[in-house]
This record gives structure tokens, sequence and C-alpha cells, in this order.
């Protein structure tokens, strides 16, 4: 269970979340969280959050962020809304770490979900962008629902074809939308 102070890294994508509020700690309204980003960092990939609106704002450096492909450079003080369903990615934009506050609303469980990404990442188990391999987004797709953001493509309706026979079979060879290594406190 992730707890406020406590940091994750995903070495591969260049991401550092500190939490500040979590799912628990907010009563699962908010989950907020410090976003570092180092020179070249990026999100593994375009996506969006089914029922999540998602805020950024800067503190340091300068995030580059596509909202429905319309890009923008945002710098200390600048903020930004996503809403839900709303196709968007960031990256660092300049050369220095760069440094975003991120609330998401509600919190649902997508702390566990980045606790896996980052914990997958770390132990070489994704590809050179970050991104686990298909069983094993199948069940977190599968398990954690809606707290997945989701790929933007190809579409929902298409992953969810797609995916929902490939959970029990990724299951079955061991892959899981939490393990404790990653989310020691998550009841299954």
């Amino acid at each position: 269970m992730a707890r406020a102070g406590q940091t994750i890294e995903n070495p591969i994508s260049g991401e550092r979340i500190t939490w500040r509020e979590t799912a628990v700690s907010s009563g699962g309204e908010l989950l907020s969280f410090d976003l570092e980003l180092r020179p070249g960092a990026a999100v593994a990939a375009e996506h969006r959050h089914l029922r999540q609106e998602e805020r950024f704002a800067v503190t340091s450096g300068t995030v580059g962020l596509s909202v429905s492909g319309d890009e923008s450079a945002l710098g200390p003080g600048d903020e930004a809304i996503v809403p839900p369903g709303t196709a968007h990615h960031w990256w660092n934009g300049g050369d220095e770490v760069a440094v975003v506050g991120v609330e998401l609303r509600p919190a649902l469980e997508t702390e566990v979900f980045f606790e896996t990404l980052f914990g997958l990442a770390r132990d070489g188990r994704t590809n050179a962008k970050g991104i686990p391999g298909l069983l094993q987004i199948a069940v977190a797709y599968a398990d954690l629902g809606e707290s997945c953001p989701r790929l933007t493509r190809p579409p929902v309706s298409v992953q969810r074809l797609a995916l929902t026979p490939l959970a029990p079979i990724g299951r079955m060879l061991g892959r899981r939308a939490a393990y404790p290594a990653y989310s020691p406190d998550r009841q299954a």
C-alpha cells in the first residue's frame, strides 16, 4: 500500500513518484503525488483515464503535455487539467529535472497500477519503453478495472475484446495486477 512520503521510481521511463495523498489517506477521493521527470523522461504511452480527472501543476523545469493532440509546454506555476476519457501524454520538455504535482480524482486503485508498472520496469519485465507484455496488461485491466489508464490505440472496445480472454491465461502463467514485492499491504 502506498504511503505519503514514499517514493517509487521507473528506471525505464525516467519517472519518480513521491506520494502526497493516497486512496487510503483521502478516503478514495484523491491520489496526489510529486512526479519528477529526469531529462529525456516521458510517460510510456499516450493514454486516457476512463473515470478520472488528472491535474498537473508544474513546480520546476518544463513539462511537455499533449492533450487530444494539442501540445503545450508548461513551466513553473503553470497548470493543466485533463478531463476523464481524454487522450494525453507528457514528457520532460527541457534539459533539467522537471517536477510536477499530479492529482487524480477519484483515486481508485491507480497507485497499485503505478507500483506494479514501476516494479516490473525495475525488474526488467517490460519492453524498452517500459510497457509490460500483453498478458500482464490483460490481467491488470481485468483486475484493476478503471484504475488502469487505457492505451489510446487500439480503441478501448477493441482492447476489451482482445484482452478479456487473455486475462485467465495470464493468471495461469503467474501474472498479477499487484505483486507482494511491489504492493505488500494490498489484499488480494
